[in-house]
Order: C-alpha cells, then structure tokens, then sequence
C-alpha cells in the first residue's frame, strides 16, 4: 500500500491511499489542480482513482469536489447526512449527485482491492467519520477533525502501520490568541478539534512496534506551528515501550500546502 499526504491543514485536505490495483483520495478540500499536481508527483491522474471517500461536508475538506466530479466520474463515499449536507453545499455547482454513495459508521466495505472502514468520530457536522484501511495485512488511518476520543477511537485506529492524526492547535495560542470567545470554545470543545496535547497522548493509546509513519495533520494557520506540534507530540511519545528514539516512528508533520514524501508499505 501506499501512501500521501497532497494537503493538511485547517484551510484544506486531501489525502492519497493506493493499493496494487486501487487508488482512493481521502477529502478534496482543495483545488483540483493542486490535487492534480499532487497526483502527478507519483506518476497519476484522475483517471486513476476509484474513489473518493468524504471525512465530512466542511469545506476545507469538500471544496474540490464539485469541479472533480464535473470532470471525472469517481464514485463519492460518505455517510448519509453527510452526502446530504454536500448536495445543499452552493459553492460547489452543479454536478451528478448520483455519484454520491451513502455508507454507514462501522460497516466496512470494499472499493477494489482495499477494505475500507468507517468509525463516528465527535465534531460538529452531521456525521462525521475516520477511516482506516486494508490491504495485504496493512492498514492505514486517516483520522482528524475530532475534539476527543475515547477506547472506540482507540481501537479502531490501533494496529495502523501509517497514521495521520489531528495536531490542531496549541492550547495556550489558541487561549490567548484573537479568535472570538465563542471560537475558542468550539475548538477546545469535544466536537472540536484535538490539540497538540491530545494527539500526543491518542498516538501514544495506539503506538505499535511496526509503525511505518505518523503525520500530525489540520494544523491551525493561526494557533499553531509545525515544529511546535513536533516537539510537543515528540515529548509525549518519549515514554513508549517500544524504542528510545522517537525517530523510529517517522514522526512528521503534514505540509498544509505541499505534498508529503510517499510512503510505500511493501
């Protein structure tokens, strides 16, 4: 399996997961030519997707969505409210909402060759999922927008050979920042986003001994930086009782406009 991270941030996010015969993007926040651009850095297209699959309707993780589909074919995976909050999302034009396929939390299914699992996530959307998946006893996740977790999160995401997992903010940024009152609330809140604190201690629930990569991914613009995230997720992972050295997971952070190295798990 591979993987890519095209996008990661509170202002857009795509993710690439292929298999030997199934390619899928994770969210399409944002331009189809950045994605393309992405793509075409591992020698694909379009044309090579079989899917794509819709954490939630927020448009920092929809918002290429309607000029793809006007172009291309590819089915489109989301829950139920989800895929009914994308179709009243005006931005996005007009396009073949019969693409949108509806799926269910914790009902795994199949594109191609890669089994595919969805797990409800808290966030404030309508409903909201995680996903992991499968291929030839590899897993990857792609987990973010979240204000908490609990064993469900837990368990569905242990086991991961490749993981992106929410780094959003800094707590103290975030408290002493410029954003209104009520926004700090809704971030730091359970339907939320996790902090750098946070995902230190999630990770650390599902740390393995054959952990290929970590992305801490949705960095805040505004109430966070990249090696802030590093250090503090770094500090939480010292005690593990897997290795002394950190390094050892390919602990990194996803770039908010550029593409991650490729991440091939053979």
């Amino acid at each position: 399996m591979d993987f890519l991270s095209i996008a990661s941030g509170s202002s857009g996010n795509c993710s690439f997961v292929s298999s030997d015969n199934t390619s899928l993007l994770v969210d399409v926040g944002i331009s189809k030519k950045k994605i393309q651009d992405g793509l075409k850095s591992i020698d694909r297209d379009f044309n090579d997707i079989n899917g794509i699959l819709i954490t939630h309707e927020h448009i920092d993780h929809t918002r290429g969505l309607g000029v793809i589909s006007r172009n291309y074919n590819i089915p489109i995976y989301a829950t139920y409210d989800t895929c009914e909050e994308i179709g009243n999302i005006s931005s996005l034009g007009e396009f073949d909402q019969s693409l949108l396929v509806p799926i269910e939390p914790d009902k795994p299914f199949d594109i191609g060759d890669i089994h595919v699992e969805a797990h409800s996530i808290w966030h404030d959307a309508a409903d909201p999922v995680c996903y992991t998946f499968k291929n030839n006893d590899y897993k990857i996740s792609v987990a973010t927008d979240m204000g908490d977790y609990d064993d469900y999160i837990v368990n569905a995401l242990k086991d991961s050979d490749v993981l992106l997992v929410e780094a959003n903010h800094d707590v103290r940024m975030l408290q002493v920042g410029s954003y209104p009152y009520h926004l700090k609330q809704r971030i730091l809140g359970k339907r939320g986003h996790l902090s750098n604190d946070k995902s230190g201690q999630l990770i650390k629930d599902i740390l393995n001994d054959h952990i290929k990569a970590i992305f801490l991914g949705h960095l805040s613009k505004e109430n966070n930086y990249p090696e802030l995230a590093y250090e503090t997720v770094k500090l939480t992972l010292m005690d593990n009782p897997y290795t002394d050295d950190v390094r050892d997971f390919n602990l990194q952070v996803a770039d908010r406009n550029a593409c991650g190295p490729l991440i091939n798990l053979i």
